[in-house]
């Protein structure tokens, strides 16, 4: 007999309900797309028993929903794959979440890896975290006892750290809808262009009013502490500006003796794919180009 002979044989529920059950019982371990997990586990045993996900279609799907106080959310099931949010047609705003999802490995991973599998994985380097923190994403936990809703960055904690209690799954990440003229752009520098972790990421959402100004700018950074952070400090300085302006204030505050403050709630480590002084400089010129992309006049436009 081995020492693995008494774990019990994986799972594979068809309905949540069924999955929330066994999950109130310890030990076990969710498994979505399996990307995260069984990369982690190369070269030794799984020593917890599996609790398959894939089979619970009430975990998939997309679509436009209004909440009891009348807020329009784009809902999007925690077992979406990246390569079905890739091809979906979202609404306007959301243009950053694509050019993520093209990010997320290769085409296989892609069409395996699940945004709620992302999130629960929470490493640093996540591509959907920045996005979804510029998007302004709240995430639905549900158990047996009830469900709850999170924002997004009371959710991710830090690395591999979420606020997902026993007994909890993740079940849907909920996006607010912004107005037609919503735009977002979502940049990743690495070592290559595609198949590679992130040395630093950054996502930006915008909303542009009647007036031909900012009403709305939020700002992601990811790669670049233990979770993505947003700089609610530079996205404050950039309300209220013409789009055309943005960019060139951002570059500029970043320049002056606040970009300290501004960047504050980020903190850059040193490793094998860049400095952390290096991943600062990177985060100022990223930040840069992409305010400028998602505040460009889409072709076409007047």
């Amino acid at each position: 007999m081995t020492a693995h002979a008494s774990i019990q044989p994986p799972r594979s529920p068809v309905r949540l309900e069924e999955a929330l059950e066994l999950l109130s019982q310890p030990g076990w371990l969710p498994l979505a797309g399996g990307t995260d997990v069984f990369p982690a586990h190369v070269g030794r045993p799984i020593a917890q028993p599996l609790l398959d996900l894939s089979r619970i279609d009430g975990l998939r799907g997309q679509g436009r929903m209004t909440d009891a106080a009348g807020r329009a959310w784009w809902r999007i099931g925690a077992l979406e794959t990246w390569s079905a949010v890739r091809d979906a047609p979202l609404p306007p705003g959301m243009e950053a979440l694509v050019q993520a999802a093209l990010e997320v490995g290769g085409r296989q991973i892609q069409n395996q890896g699940t945004l709620g599998g992302n999130l629960c994985n929470a490493s640093p380097a996540a591509d959907g975290v920045p996005v979804l923190l510029a998007l302004d994403a709240e995430v639905e936990l549900r158990s047996r006892a009830g469900s709850r809703r999170l924002p997004l960055a009371e959710f991710v904690l830090g690395n591999r750290r979420t606020a997902l209690a026993p007994g909890e799954l993740l079940v849907a990440i909920d996006l607010p809808l912004g107005s037609p003229r919503a735009r977002s752009q979502f940049l990743k520098l690495g070592h290559r262009r595609y198949l590679v972790i992130s040395i630093a990421m950054v996502a930006v959402s915008v909303d542009i009013d009647a007036r031909d100004r900012l009403a709305r700018c939020t700002i992601a950074v990811g790669a670049c502490s233990a979770a993505a952070r947003r700089l609610p400090r530079l996205e404050e300085q950039l309300l209220g500006l013409p789009p055309s302006q943005a960019a060139g204030a951002a570059a500029s505050a970043l320049a002056s003796g606040e970009a300290v403050a501004l960047l504050a709630p980020l903190s850059p480590i040193d490793d094998v794919r860049g400095t952390a002084g290096y991943r600062r400089e990177a985060v100022r010129e990223l930040i840069g180009r992409a305010i400028a992309m998602a505040c460009a006049t889409p072709d076409g436009a007047a």
